[in-house]
This record gives structure tokens, sequence and C-alpha cells, in this order.
């Protein structure tokens, strides 16, 4: 992972090309990464191993709730839909393994512009935190597959703050504390492409919350959870910051 302070934004501090929004906390899925609707074929996995018969309406009921809540933490969803602990840990599992296995078949692809869009952010001082709902087994597999291992600052799933993950705020704050990067949350910025994105971000208090239409959720579920703007896609945030500045 690279080294949260570095001469690119020293560099880029002292030409003056930032002065707020200095910090900048992504979503992977929807928002800088493709999957090709992995997320619903590694719930079909994972809900088979249970006893979850394809094609019944308790199957359908599950996999709607899966959709309607894309963003929020895996875990919390299974939890929501089996029940008891257990049955959502062995869901959970089930279900990472099942994604693992389809992202070592190269099926996630980076969204256009979503690399050069981060490595602009960083060029501008800014410092940029990938985040996820998934587990960080399953986030790494994603970098690993895709070359981004160092192409952001830090890397945070939600065993990394405290195993909260979004709609509640604690990726964005434990990005904001872990880095340093800023001094108010007020200069925080938020990107996602999902409701619980929107939440997160305007809980956590970030100035920014900037909706992307590249994923799960369209401009009017975006704006009505919070959102400040809406982009066509996470290419256009590094001139909105400049604009914003």
């Amino acid at each position: 992972m690279s080294d949260i302070t570095n001469d690119t934004h020293d560099t880029a501090e002292a030409s003056g090309v930032v002065t707020r929004r200095k910090l900048v906390v992504l979503d992977m899925a929807g928002t800088t990464v493709a999957d090709g609707g992995l997320v619903e074929r590694a719930f079909e996995q994972a809900a088979e191993r249970l006893g979850v018969e394809p094609g019944t309406p308790d199957h359908a009921a599950k996999l709607q709730y899966v959709l309607d809540t894309m963003g929020e933490s895996k875990i919390s969803v299974f939890r929501h839909l089996f029940g008891t602990e257990e049955l959502a840990r062995r869901a959970n599992s089930a279900f990472e393994e099942a994604y693992g296995e389809l992202v070592d078949g190269g099926l996630v692809t980076p969204l256009p512009g979503a690399r050069a869009a981060i490595e602009k952010l960083r060029a501008d001082g800014r410092t940029v935190a990938l985040t996820t709902g998934f587990a960080r087994v399953t986030q790494d597999a994603i970098l690993d597959a895709l070359g981004w291992q160092d192409l952001a600052d830090l890397t945070l799933c939600p065993a990394d703050a405290g195993g909260r993950g979004r709609p509640f705020p604690d990726m964005v704050l434990t990005a904001f504390l872990r880095t340093g990067a800023v001094d108010d949350v007020t200069d925080v910025v938020v990107a996602g492409d999902t409701a619980y994105d929107m939440l997160s971000g305007r809980r956590a208090g970030a100035g920014i919350v900037a909706g992307v239409l590249t994923g799960a959720h369209d401009r009017a579920a975006l704006t009505e959870h919070g959102a400040t703007h809406v982009l066509a896609s996470v290419a256009e945030l590094p001139a909105l910051l400049v604009e914003s500045a």
C-alpha cells in the first residue's frame, strides 16, 4: 500500500493545486469497479448452499433484498436474511468464496476512467481511500485482479472500521482518522453509486457526497438519500473538486 503522504502530494500542495477537499473516499463495486452482476451470481451460489432453492418465492425475495441493499455490508445483509449469526456467517463465507472464484475468473474490470480519475486526484495532492462492503479477502482479490494494490493511499473494509459497513459512517471516519489528510470532516469527499454510500457520507459530515450513475441506484435514489452532486461517472470527480476548491 502506498504511503499516506508522498512527494506527489507535497508538490501539488506546494503549488497551490489543492486547498480543500483533500480526502476522497471512493466506493469500489459500481463506482470504480464493474463486476458484471457478480454479486447476484455469488449470492445465488451462497443461498443454494444454505438450502434456498432457485426459482422459489423465498429465493426471489432474498435476491431482491440483496439488490435493494447494494452498498450495505454483506454480513449485515445476511444477518437480515437468515436470522441467526451462525447462518449469516455461513452465508457470508459462501458468498465471499463464490465471489472470489468469479473474480479470479477475470470477471471484474475497472469502470471507464476510474483509474485515471484516482491517479488525477492523487496528482492534485488529494489522499484517496477505496472502501467496500465486502470482506478484506474479497477486497484484496479485486485489487489484485485489477493490479490496483498501490493505486490508492488506503483501502478499507468494514472489519477495518470496527465491523460496521455502510450506511454507518464508520469507514469514512476511519479514513479521516487514519490518514490525517484533513482537519475537518467537511473537507472529506465521498463518492459512490448507492443510497447507502450517500447516507454514509452524510452521516460522517462529508462536505461533498457525490453519487455516480454507473452502479446500482438512479439519480432519484441518490438525491433522496443525500447526494450533494450526481455525476455520470467517477471520471467527472477530479474536475468537480477543482471547481469547488
